[in-house]
């Protein structure tokens, strides 16, 4: 068995997909510090200050995932676990292809008014595994990730959804080191 963490230094790709609705965080913040104090500089400030609780948030959001999450190679196949309580896992014939994997990590809904400034947050895009497989969530998770996951197809054969392990979050470049290894070992007609 083989166990590999998501790398250090990784917040940056983490916070990319926050970056628009950060910035209409900051723009509202301004606006209404700037009517709240009568001061433009003031206001530009409270915003400032605002986002940055904001984005130390999202720094022990990710310290949490980050340190919390797992992927597992076996003889038996790919197992993902989280500090939230997901576990996804795959045998090695169930997994169908290579791909890429969308990992959304928050409501995709457009945050803002009609006709002014809007903004959602994008998934995560990374190369991973997909197949026909087990997926255990937590009890409570929000209604938008519920419903996303009860679309996902399901295997008229076997009744199991299909899942995604997305690899490239923990090395992007994983086709070419160990994880590459296992998955050329026990599937090699999935990479070259």
């Amino acid at each position: 068995m083989a166990e590999f963490r998501i790398r250090a230094g990784s917040f940056p790709r983490f916070l990319a997909p926050f970056i628009a609705p950060l910035v209409l965080f900051f723009a509202v913040c301004l606006l209404l510090g700037a009517i709240l104090t009568g001061s433009t500089p003031l206001g530009a400030v409270l915003g400032a200050l605002a986002t940055g609780v904001l984005v130390a948030v999202l720094a022990a959001k990710h310290r949490r995932l980050a340190s919390g999450t797992v992927v597992r190679f076996s003889a038996d196949g790919v197992e993902l676990t989280d500090s939230y309580g997901f576990r996804v896992r795959l045998r090695w014939p169930d997994i169908t292809r290579v791909d890429v994997v969308d990992t959304q990590l928050a409501n995709p809904r457009r945050v803002g008014r009609p006709g002014g400034m809007r903004a959602r947050v994008q998934p995560l895009r990374s190369v991973g595994l997909i197949g026909w497989g087990e997926r255990t969530v937590p009890p409570r998770i929000p209604g938008w990730m519920r419903d996303r996951l009860g679309r996902v197809p399901v295997d008229p054969v076997t009744g199991r959804p299909e899942v995604a392990i997305p690899l490239g979050e923990f090395d992007p470049l994983w086709e070419r080191g160990p994880m590459g290894d296992w998955v050329r070992r026990y599937r090699a007609d999935l990479v070259g």
